[in-house]
């Protein structure tokens, strides 16, 4: 048999899709399991020993129709007997549609689904502490599987010769692997999912005067400046801890850093759920109109925590939607001080 999951989104996305692969390798032993990601999300599921093949979906199969189409006629020729469209937008349609594929398999979308043999549609409410992200995309099995799926966590598979190096760059650096190391989230993927950043730099102080932890801030480079903006608006004696310098400048670089560190605070996203991959300890403050069950994946009020304003404040969420609540983002943002945070974070902290 030959299976190929689709899954052309963000980092955290594809990531979180790995699981499949895991869950189908032990019920489908011998076949071939392939998938189609954004090129740039690849690190993350490098050395993945569940997944047989990589194809990537590059710029120019986004910007240009005729070298999308180019790419889906190259992918009809691998015939598969399953494609598994995780996240069902106009390339993955298309992609699906020209495989000729026994088993086409997505979410439900009234305008796509006769495009598929088998659609379902997302659960609303989580049933265990994996979440929502995770228990849809185990849906998408439920036509193929021979049995129930157990629930997995994503894992991220760093090579020894990573974690040592990393080791080395971090003590070339004068950091003590003795002593508390955070990594923190200081930015989001986008503005609307960034924590204010002065109130960011008022949570670090907090973390610092707390733990007197090594503080290392995890950004993506063309994010320098509102970094750098972040250490300015932090105190003194808290400047002292951080090592801005310190900086993967990969993603896997990144990874290998991480593995190293004793958690991971800060917005959530694609960092997080890397964390938790890596078996890291996590505390995530959740943009406002994110829909907070979907990606509090395995929390357990212990070694992963998060917070959202809706915890603090849930009236103001009182009759209205995740997209109204979009719109008011930056409102949103404002009314989650510190103060609302600080509490469930010390409790938090003093377990690191």
């Amino acid at each position: 048999m030959k299976i190929l999951v689709i899954q052309q989104k963000m980092i955290g996305d594809v990531l979180t899709s790995s699981i499949l692969f895991e869950v189908l390798r032990h019920q489908y032993i011998n076949a071939q399991l392939d998938f189609l990601i954004n090129e740039h999300t690849y690190p993350v599921v490098e050395n993945n020993p569940f997944i047989d093949n990589y194809l990537f979906f590059t710029e120019k199969e986004s910007i240009s129709k005729k070298a999308l189409l180019k790419f889906a006629k190259k992918i009809k020729s691998n015939q598969y007997d399953v494609v598994i469209d995780v996240y069902s937008k106009f390339s993955s349609n298309l992609i699906t549609a020209l495989s000729r594929s026994k088993i086409k398999i997505s979410k439900y979308k009234w305008y796509t689904s006769f495009l598929y043999t088998h659609t379902f549609r997302e659960q609303k409410k989580t049933k265990t502490v994996a979440g929502l992200a995770i228990e849809n995309r185990l849906q998408l099995l439920q036509p193929i599987l021979k049995k129930q799926a157990q629930i997995i966590q994503p894992k991220i598979y760093l090579t020894e010769k990573e974690i040592e190096d990393s080791k080395q760059f971090l003590l070339s650096h004068k950091i003590n692997l003795n002593l508390p190391l955070f990594m923190i989230s200081v930015l989001g993927s986008s503005a609307n999912k960034t924590y204010p950043l002065n109130y960011m730099a008022k949570i670090i102080d907090v973390i610092v005067k707390e733990t007197q932890a090594q503080i290392l801030f995890n950004y993506i480079p063309n994010q320098e400046t509102e970094a750098k903006e972040i250490f300015d608006l932090c105190e003194d004696e808290t400047k002292k801890h951080i090592y801005f310098e310190v900086f993967g400048k990969n993603l896997r670089a990144f990874l290998a850093i991480t593995k190293h560190c004793d958690t991971l605070i800060g917005n959530e996203g694609g960092a997080v759920n890397m964390a938790k991959a890596l078996n890291i300890s996590t505390f995530t403050i959740f943009s406002p109109w994110i829909l907070k069950e979907a990606w509090n994946m395995f929390e357990d009020g212990k070694m992963h925590v998060s917070i959202h304003l809706k915890d603090v404040n849930p009236d103001i969420y009182m009759n209205k939607s995740l997209k109204d609540m979009k719109k008011d983002g930056n409102q949103l943002y404002k009314l989650f001080k510190p103060e609302l945070i600080i509490p469930k974070l010390n409790i938090f902290l003093k377990n690191k």
